[in-house]
């Protein structure tokens, strides 16, 4: 949708009743109408960008820089080459320079004419990547979740600070229009009380049929794919978005969307990382070689308010009749949001929103933060945050039991058996840098 229709479907949207309504559609509206320092900047400010990972989010990531003014996508990796031939190709019918192609994601942390880094890989790269390209002087935007433990994300926080980095985290709903005016509404009191939030997601996930292992397909990198996951033998069920349904390489429902609806779950109830978390799930459906639970129910404590999570990956038949999405319930009226908009239920104003841009307005908040040096929509600390609470329920349902969380040590006190999943090993010869 272009601006313009944007701001007149604004103006048209139904009339927020209350203050707090209409001062939440004014913040959202403002957020649109500014001016971007990106869109100002001249060529001789042009920010170029390199992307690791380019089989789906990540090309449809640079073929959208590529159409950005003011960022040139300089150059792609992927350790499959056919699929980094096909995003060079995307890439190519948006802008008019070719970009350099790597298998290796080493050559763009050593090349001095690349300012910021676009990760897009399987889980188990995100840190390692993400702490070389700040040691690098690299800016980066990196997928949810933010790391594959939380280990891991305190290190990534850190790296960031001490090498001074903006650091974007890829949870848009963060620079969407109608999240931000959603969250606003929240916060306004107009639902009251809002002490319960629920998030979920209901998929009819595909099967993930028993394959034997096989060679390594030509124009593969197997090796580096795996980088510090333990090393297996090649099998196309824990390859091409497979992964993540495997504990090696990916987090489960969890770290896909649970990262994103969680994320907007504590952003509307303004609290961080829990006290205490109890998850229960079986594998009811899905009998196949993915290793994490098709069906989970999490609950997250805290001292003021509870966050519920749930996902089925075997039905269609959604919560508060959408397949995603979150609910703030309030003593006086209850919201539901999701990407395609917001609505108040059980209140006597009848209060909605439609839905706003969210890709292209969260990757020009983070070019815009490159250009001021401010802190973008969801910066790493955001979204160690939000990640954790993925890591925390799959913590919980690993175990088998309830776990005591300490939100400022961010441990588990003296549960030797959950401390312990708060890392995981590296493969030699790769070592997750100290900070």
């Amino acid at each position: 949708m272009k601006t313009d229709d944007f701001l007149n479907a604004e103006m048209n949207r139904r009339r927020f009743l209350g203050e707090g309504a209409r001062n939440a559609a004014g913040v959202a509206a403002s957020v649109v109408t500014l001016q971007s320092p990106l869109i100002a900047s001249s060529a001789s400010d042009r920010v170029r960008v390199g992307v690791i990972g380019v089989r789906s989010q990540g090309k449809r990531l640079a073929v959208e820089c590529a159409r950005l003014p003011g960022v040139e996508v300089t150059s792609l990796c992927d350790v499959d080459e056919t699929m980094l031939n096909r995003a060079v190709g995307e890439v190519q019918q948006v802008q008019k320079l070719t970009p350099h192609r790597s298998r290796d994601f080493r050559r763009l942390l050593d090349d001095p004419n690349i300012d910021a880094v676009i990760i897009a890989t399987p889980d188990h790269w995100h840190a390692l990547m993400t702490i070389q390209a700040c040691q690098a002087g690299k800016d980066v935007y990196v997928e949810k979740p933010v790391a594959q433990t939380i280990g891991e994300g305190q290190l990534m926080v850190a790296a960031a600070d001490k090498h001074g980095r903006i650091v974007q985290c890829g949870l848009q709903q963060r620079s969407g229009a109608h999240f931000q005016s959603a969250v606003e509404l929240v916060q306004s009191g107009q639902l009251g009380n809002v002490r319960l939030a629920k998030a979920w997601s209901v998929q009819q996930r595909r099967l993930i049929p028993s394959q034997d292992d096989k060679t390594v397909p030509a124009g593969v990198d197997y090796d580096l794919w795996q980088g510090p996951a333990a090393s297996r033998p090649f099998n196309e069920s824990r390859f091409h978005y497979h992964w993540r349904w495997s504990w090696d390489y990916g987090t489960g429902e969890m770290g896909n969307w649970g990262v994103h609806l969680l994320d907007v779950a504590r952003w509307g109830l303004c609290v961080g990382l829990p006290t205490r978390i109890a998850a229960t799930g079986v594998p009811m459906e899905h009998h196949d070689e993915r290793q994490t639970p098709d069906t989970l129910t999490v609950q997250y404590a805290y001292p003021e308010a509870t966050i519920v999570w749930e996902h089925r990956l075997w039905t269609r038949h959604g919560i508060e009749g959408r397949p995603t999405g979150v609910a703030f319930y309030g003593d006086q009226g209850t919201l539901v949001v999701d990407r395609s908009g917001w609505k108040v239920y059980d209140n006597r104003e009848s209060l909605t929103a439609d839905a706003s841009e969210l890709r292209r307005a969260h990757l020009s908040n983070f070019y815009d933060s490159i250009r001021s040096r401010q802190s973008p929509a969801c910066d790493l600390p955001i979204g160690h945050i939000s990640s954790a609470l993925g890591h925390l329920g799959n913590i919980s349902y690993r175990l088998g039991r309830e776990v005591l969380f300490d939100p400022i040590a961010e441990d588990f006190g003296d549960d030797a058996n959950a401390n312990r999943l708060l890392h995981r090993e590296y493969r030699s010869p790769w070592v997750l840098p100290s900070v």
